[in-house]
This record gives C-alpha cells, structure tokens and sequence, in this order.
C-alpha cells in the first residue's frame, strides 16, 4: 500500500507537471484566455516573433549562395589598350561648410591620377553650394595637379589622394636607406606643394573672402558677380582643363585630364532635386564637353585609393560574353576613419556578404557613389539582345569647337527649367523623389532588362569618411530607411515592380533594405514588454524547466553565434561584433521608428522628404573621443530621447524585479525558475546601453547627454513603469 501510494503521488506530480507545460506551452500552443493577465504582451510578442521569422528568411536570400569576381586586368591591356573607352568622372558637394574644400579636392586629385590615358579622361566636379572658395581651390588643385599626377606615375603612389597619401607615408621611411636621393627631394618638394596650397585654400576660407589679387589673376570670379545666394544664382561653368588644348601639360610634358567646374542654375520658387538634380545636370553638360560612354559618380569624400578602378570596372564592360548587358559596376562603400572596433558599426557584413549576395542575381543596388554607369542606361535605354553597344573608344566630333562656345552651349543644359516637360528625372537619368534616389534609378534600370555587378577588390577602390557621432550615424541611417521604405510603398515597390522581370531570391533581396524602417515595432515590443512585466511577475516565456525553452533557447544560441562568426569571418573583432549589436539596437529603435513615421505623415502630405547632408567634419574634442571609442552624443535629438527612456525603463523594471526577488516570499531561484528568459532580455538591454548610462550620469565631458534629456527620458521611464504596474 505504501508503495503503491507512493506511485500514485509521484503519478499525480508528472501529471500536474504536464498539465502545467500544457497550459504554459509555446506561443502557437497557449495563448492566455481573455482577462487573464499577460494575454495582451504574449499576442504582440508572437507578432514581433513572426516578424522577426519572416525578415529572417528575406534575409537568407543573400546568403544561400553568394558571388566573388575577380578581374584580370593584364588580359584588358592586352587587348584592348588602345580602345579603351572614354571616362567621365563626376564629384558631388553641396555645402563648402560641412564639405571642406581641401577634402573635396583631395577627391578630385585622386580621380584625376587614375592609372589611365589621361586624353579619355574628363573629371567634372558639381558644387550645389556655388562656392567661390570651393571654385578657388578648384583652380588651385589644377595647378598642382601639374605636379601631382606625374609624381603619382612615377612611384606608383598608392592611395592617390594627397593627404591620405602623406598620412600613410611617413617622410622619415621616404628619406631612409632604402630610399634613394632623388624620390626624396621629390617627395620633400610635393608634400611642400600641396602644404602651400591647403595653405591658401584655407586661409581664404578663415579671411571669409577671396583675396583681390587673386581675383584679378584668376578668370572665373566674374561670373559670381551676379550671385545672390547658393539658391538663387545662374549657371557657373569653367573648364578649367581643356585636354583638347595642346598647351594643356603637366609638367613632364604629358597631356591632362580635362578638368570642368559647374554651379547649376538655382532659383528660390524652383526645387533642384538635391544630389539627383545635380547629377542629371552632370549627365547632360559632360554629353555636350566629353560625352565619355563610362561615367563614374564618387561623392566629395570618397576618394580614390585604388588607381586601377577603371579598368577593374572595364573588365565588366568590355567581356565578350557579358559585357553587352551589364549597366552598372558598383564598388561598396568603404570607409577610412573606422576605430579598431567600429565605434558606430561599419557597412562590413553588408560588403562582404549581402551585396555578393544579391550579386548572384547579377542584381547588386546602386548605392549612389563609387559606381561605373554606361551612359546610355542612365539616358533610359532598355536592354536589347539585338541592339548591342560596345564600350569602345569613339573620337571626339567636337574639337573644333572653341572653349568659350562650348561653355556657353553647355550652361543652358544646366538651367533650372531645363527639365521642364522632360523626362528627366523619371524616365531618364537619376530619378526624383525619393531620399535614396540611387536605389530607385539602379532598380528601375534592372527592371529594363540591364545587369549590375558588385566588385570588392582586395585593395579598396574608395575610402570615405564615416560619422564621428552617433547622432550622424543614426540620422544617415534614418534617411536610408526612409528612403527604402518609400520605396516599399510606391509604384516602386520590387514586388510589382519587378514582377517577370527579376528572380524571387532578387526582390528578396531588395526587400531585404525596403523594409528596414519596418523592423522598428517588433523590436520595440520586444525592448519594452518583457521587462515592464516583470513588474507584474507575470511571465511570457516557458520555463528554465520546460521542454517549450528549447526553441528559444536554439534561436537565440544560433542566431549569435551565428552572427558571430560572420561578423569575425569578415574581419572584425570581438568588441567590434558587441559594438555592432548596439548599434543595431539603437538604429532599429530610434532611426528606423523615425523613418516609419515620418514616411507615414509625407504620405499623408503633411511633409516633404529632405535630403541631410552628413557633416564629414568634427570638433577636435570629439575627434579625441571617437579616436579613444568614446560614444559622442552631446545634443538633445529626439532620437536621443526615446534610446534613453528605453535604457532607464529597462533599469527600473529590473531593479524594482530585485527588490521584489529579494523581499519578496518567492525566492530568487523559484523567480529566475519562472522568468529567466524576461531576465536574461531585460539584463542584456542594461549591458548593451552602458554607454548610454554614463553619458546620463557618470560623464563630465562635451559628449554627455543633456540634462534636458536626461530630466525628459527619466520622466517618460517612470511614468511607463507606473501606469503599467499600477493601471
């Protein structure tokens, strides 16, 4: 009878215990009966998971096979050499302010000594800002250019803009005994020339206004006689190098690139379209000076660091199987200033694995700089098996033209009201309407039939600059979110748009970077709910104990280490992996909400979509910190707001849980036994946002937050937490 007591008690535990894992269950399984507390944070969570599934799988869309090229460049040469087509180059600025002109000519010196025939090479740089002072350095950066690019041939210099070059370098190695007299003197004497030149660039700038004798040396400067302001003035056009001009050499006596300035027309009633206006006013005056079949877009801070980038991109072009199809050739977007371990993230897995991805598909994203585009498919033209052109060398019809005719024939292809009642903009050239024009204009352009090929040479083919804050990282990535998902929510939308046109694993794959701004909820949910039920001991998870913790425990095991080990495969580091964790946080909770919803009221029409530029300057002090991985936030942006109150709720919610754990009746082992995996969540949000935490509290310096932020998000916290525990 004891015995058979005994069985009978152990029999009704196992199956008390069975009933309990049945009532707790998974989410499919259980969902919490009407009234029953905890119903309502259990059904959005399983909408955040569905989510979270769903942009999963997109996601594995680039990496079930991926695409790596490499080029052959000795074998162009051979062939091709003397067909080699023409190149036209274009720089983009638009502010001489938060663009300085000494960076913006840094760029244009590194295109301008590419390793190819400088006679097919035309370098045009368009500034939206209409700066006297960026026009200055123009002129000055031609000049020694004369110096600058024979130098570059003759060592091979590699980077070839100046002063990443003289960053690189240390003079003492050039004067050392490996290095003989003459590429020392030779040395000596360039970085000496561009030093006199940052020199008087700069010091115009700082004086606010071009000296006079310059102006009267200098031609050009007239033409700002008539200029109100960067919005309201005339067309600005100089071509300062004609590589037509016989007298047009360096000072080996070898012929130039031409080299053109251009200022669009702007007028206060008419929009310009930002950077996709400037570009099209680009693609129309270069048909008119050059008319290159290859065009190169770079903007101002990306300068060149692999002189052989031309011919990498050739390589594509001019292939006798493929050649004929492909529209575009995209370089990834790299930067030169990252920390060690990438403070504010980096493009890293996105470059190494994503874009090879989606280049299986023979589908990669224009991403608005460091592409080669055929000329004609920015004009518009469709795909045809039949109708093929080849990217070869076309002699130039309009050398008899003289300088001043050309100009003025080129300046009316520039005005603002040229486009009026034209394509451009919609069917032609980059289109308009959207923050991330470049995205638009590469889809639209696949859709018509065309293949792009991404390429990821050993040696960077550009460098750039990276935010120095985290407010210009989380801007920069709320603008791409928005423009994506605009892109989701108009005509553009891949899912109709490319409907026959491109591969279910291709509009995965776009689909992939459109709904971007769209994660921001379900991560929301899962930032918030948890934790503020820990408030109610009220439990959303299965237990430690239950057989119900094993997908989650698989999920979140496999999707870190998983992530993990991509991020190391691609060259990063430990710190820098956990860097890019928060910083993913931070953009899906502040950016990305930012995004939807702005996205959501200019479809409504209560605004128009901006284009910010990114300030690609720093203050000294935040420079030291970022140098040092020191978070920057030092301002009380909105986005600033919500990532604090969302650390504080987080803190609160898990104090008030140790208080009642400690005090409580329960003890810590039963509560850790019923709650681990809204602890554990609740722990990591307190880790990731440590940073954060000392910029509210601990930090004295510039970079803290406010104490307006501080007052707002420690208002906003408690008041949640309140109403949630006692409400």
């Amino acid at each position: 009878m004891v015995v058979d007591g005994g069985v009978e008690e152990e029999g009704r535990k196992e199956n008390r215990r069975r009933k309990e894992e049945e009532e707790e269950g998974g989410r499919v399984t259980h969902i919490p009966k009407a009234g029953e507390d905890g119903r309502f944070g259990w059904m959005l969570l399983f909408a955040a998971e569905l989510w979270f599934s769903f942009y999963w799988f997109i996601t594995q869309a680039l990496r079930w096979s991926r695409t790596y090229r490499h080029t052959f460049k000795d074998r162009l040469s051979k062939r091709y050499e003397n067909e080699l087509p023409r190149v036209d180059i274009f720089v983009c600025t638009a502010d001489a302010i938060i663009e300085p002109p000494m960076m913006v000519m840094n760029t244009v010196l590194s295109v301008m000594s590419y390793d190819y025939p400088p006679e097919k090479l035309s370098v045009y740089l368009s500034d939206d800002g209409g700066s006297e002072f960026t026009y200055y350095a123009f002129l000055e950066a031609a000049e020694f250019a004369k110096h600058w690019i024979p130098y570059c041939k003759k060592y091979s210099v590699e980077p070839r803009s100046p002063f990443a070059y003289f960053v690189s370098i240390d003079s003492d190695a050039v004067d050392g005994e490996s290095q003989n007299q003459k590429q020392a003197a030779d040395f000596a004497l360039i970085k000496k020339l561009y030093e006199d030149m940052a020199t008087k660039v700069e010091n115009a700038v700082k004086l606010g206004r071009i000296p006079e004798e310059v102006r009267s040396k200098r031609n050009g400067f007239s033409q700002w006689d008539s200029y109100s302001s960067k919005r309201d003035h005339d067309t600005i056009l100089r071509i300062v190098i004609d590589g037509r001009d016989p007298s047009a050499r360096d000072v080996e006596g070898c012929v130039l690139p031409t080299l053109v300035y251009l200022a669009r027309e702007k007028r206060p009633q008419i929009h310009h379209n930002f950077k996709a206006g400037a570009m099209n006013a680009l693609i129309r005056v270069s048909s008119n000076i050059s008319n290159g079949n290859l065009l190169l877009n770079v903007d101002c801070d990306m300068y060149a660091s692999n002189s052989k980038a031309i011919r990498d991109a050739l390589c594509f072009f001019m292939d006798e199987k493929h050649g004929h199809e492909i529209a575009y050739v995209q370089f990834p977007q790299n930067f030169d200033n990252l920390t060690k371990n990438e403070l504010y993230a980096s493009l890293r897995v996105i470059n190494r694995v994503e874009a090879h991805g989606l280049d299986t598909y023979w589908g990669t994203l224009y991403i608005g700089t460091g592409c080669f585009h055929r000329r004609e498919t920015l004009c518009g033209k469709k795909f045809s098996k039949e109708n093929k052109s080849e990217m070869k060398w076309e002699d130039n019809k309009r050398e008899e033209i003289g300088i001043h005719e050309l100009e003025q024939s080129s300046k009316s292809l520039a005005s603002c009201t040229f486009e009026e009642n034209t394509q451009w903009g919609k069917e032609m050239g980059v289109k308009y309407g959207c923050p991330v024009e470049d995205v638009i204009t590469g889809l639209s352009i696949q859709c018509r039939g065309w293949k792009s090929v991404n390429y990821n040479p050993t040696r960077k083919a550009f460098l750039g600059l990276a935010p120095t804050t985290l407010l210009q990282s989380l801007v920069m990535y709320k603008r791409w979110a928005e423009g994506n998902l605009q892109i989701t929510l108009s005509k553009y939308n891949v899912v109709w748009c490319g409907h026959r046109k491109l591969s279910l694993g291709h509009k995965l794959g776009y689909l992939r970077f459109n709904l971007w701004a769209a994660n921001c909820w379900a991560t929301l949910i899962y930032a918030t709910l948890p934790s503020l039920y820990l408030l109610r001991g009220t439990s959303l998870f299965p237990q430690i104990s239950s057989r119900w913790i094993i997908p989650f425990a698989y999920v979140i095991i496999a999707k870190n280490i998983g992530s993990f080990v991509e991020y190391w495969w691609c060259g990063g580091t430990s710190l820098g992996w956990w860097n890019d964790q928060r910083i993913w946080f931070y953009q899906r909770s502040s950016s990305y909400l930012f995004a939807f919803i702005d996205t959501i009221v200019h479809y409504i029409g209560y605004s128009n979509s901006a284009f910010v530029i990114t300030a690609k300057v720093a203050d000294e002090d935040v420079s030291e910190r970022y140098e040092k991985e020191i978070m920057e936030f030092g301002s009380s942006s909105p986005m600033f707001t919500v990532l604090a109150t969302l650390a504080l709720l987080n803190m609160y919610c898990f104090a008030w849980f140790l208080k009642v754990a400690i005090t409580g009746k329960k003890g810590i082992g039963e509560v850790y036994e019923t709650m681990c995996l809204q602890i554990l969540l609740c722990v990591v949000l307190i880790v990731i946002n440590l940073p954060l935490y000392e910029a509210l509290y601990l930090r004295k310096d510039k970079g803290k937050l406010p104490s307006s932020v501080a007052l707002k998000s420690m208002t906003f916290a408690g008041f949640a937490c309140l109403c949630f525990k006692y409400i």
